[in-house]
């Protein structure tokens, strides 16, 4: 289970997913677009979900478990493309289409984040 961490949250998703949204994410911030990206939380936080606004001014992490890049589905990442490219921004979603839940709780805070 890897990590993106953005302004302060970190949240949790599998590496073959997280690799995917990777991918979306860095295309549309080597752009310069902003962009709304939401996803379902896990039962632990309250099974509701999540929404944060991706700018290119804000550093962002992605942190893999696995040494191995997942192999990439051109058809999940066009889906996740053209999600990331419409009015609802990128709604996280499982290689089957289902909504992803965050794996862990999905904020962190530490010391000194605002």
């Amino acid at each position: 289970m890897g990590s993106i961490r953005y302004d302060g949250i970190t949240t949790h998703f599998n590496d073959e997913l997280l690799t995917h949204m990777q991918i979306v994410i860095v295309q549309k911030l080597m752009r310069e677009e902003s962009f709304l990206m939401s996803w379902k939380a896990g039962q632990s936080s309250g099974d509701g979900r999540t929404s944060i606004w991706l700018s290119p001014q804000i550093p962002l992490t992605f942190t893999f478990m696995e040494h191995v890049m997942p192999e990439v589905n051109k058809e999940w990442l066009e889906r996740l493309g053209e999600s990331a490219n419409s009015s609802t921004g990128l709604v996280v979603t499982e290689e089957d289409g289902s909504l992803a839940i965050a794996e862990a709780p999905n904020t962190t805070h530490y010391p000194g984040d605002m």
